[in-house]
């Protein structure tokens, strides 16, 4: 395991940030923001993956066991369905912070109830982007 890596993984339509529902999820591409990260902790080696695929999540959340020092994750809509993912996070030794931009708590009722939040380390919601920079914050 390296303590200078760190691994970030999107779920689905997170590709979409800065064009889907800018009034919740705001107008940066994850993209921009991710180069702001490297540039603020460029003594990091800070990996990005993103998914539309519930399957390449968890092979994702499998190989990045005792690789990365911690993950970075938001799953998105999956949140809500994802044993597998869940059972994926179960099974590393590492640390996972799962991140939501908007508040999942001030939202739709389903949203009340994310699965795989409860197989993580924390989970940070509801500040935007910046919820990138805090789960970093901590892993580090």
């Amino acid at each position: 395991m390296s303590d200078e890596h760190i691994l970030i993984i999107n779920g689905p339509n997170l590709n979409l940030l800065g064009k889907r529902e800018p009034d919740i999820y705001g107008y940066i591409s994850f993209e921009s923001y991710y180069e702001q990260l490297k540039n603020k902790y460029f003594s990091f080696t800070i990996d990005y993956f993103q998914s539309n695929i519930e399957g390449e999540i968890v092979n994702k959340i499998q190989e990045a066991d005792n690789k990365y020092k911690g993950l970075i994750l938001n799953p998105g809509g999956y949140s809500y369905t994802s044993i597998a993912i869940a059972d994926a996070i179960r099974a590393i030794n590492i640390p996972v912070i799962e991140v939501h931009i908007s508040n999942i708590y001030a939202r739709e009722e389903y949203r009340k109830s994310p699965i795989t939040a409860s197989v993580c380390k924390g989970i940070i919601s509801g500040l935007g982007l910046e919820v990138y920079r805090l789960a970093l914050e901590y892993l580090i």
